[in-house]
């Protein structure tokens, strides 16, 4: 099975160069001027609103910070780190949902693990109801976790 292939060859003696870009000269003035415009809508230009709520809001990034504070009690990590949230959405009215898991379902922090971290979520102010949803699926595994945590355990 052999095939020959054939690239074909076509010999010219020059190619003709591009046309060339034209520029108008500007005066000074024009110049001058178009910088202007340029500058004041720059400055004119006010910064976004940056979400209270949502994704990527202040509210979720508070919502993360207090569950950095939450820690496995037989790992010195926090559950963030540990990869045992896999969810934080907050609604416009300042409901927070909490999906998450944990290392296992023989956890003996099963029953009290859930009921912590909707306090601490409560406790972040603007959240105006909290609630967490247990999930088992998909599992949780050490591949979940942060490179920080994967450090502080010695699996760096």
């Amino acid at each position: 099975m052999n095939e020959e292939r054939k690239i074909e060859v076509e010999e010219v003696e020059g190619v003709a160069p591009p046309p060339r870009a034209r520029v108008e000269p500007e005066t000074p003035a024009e110049t001058f001027e178009r910088k202007r415009d340029y500058l004041a809508g720059f400055l004119a230009e006010q910064p976004k609103d940056e979400p209270v709520h949502g994704p990527g809001g202040d509210l979720q990034a508070a919502i993360v910070e207090v569950l950095k504070t939450i820690y496995d009690p037989e790992i010195p990590v926090d559950i963030y780190e540990l990869g045992l949230i896999y969810d934080v959405s907050v609604s416009e009215d300042g409901d927070a949902v909490v999906t998450m898991t944990l290392t296992t379902p023989h956890c003996p922090v099963a029953e009290s693990m859930p009921g912590e971290v909707e306090l601490r979520v409560l406790s972040v102010p603007g959240v105006r109801d909290a609630e967490v949803k247990l999930i088992w699926d998909p599992p949780w595994d050490p591949s979940k976790m942060s490179d920080e945590a994967r450090l502080e355990l010695g699996m760096l």
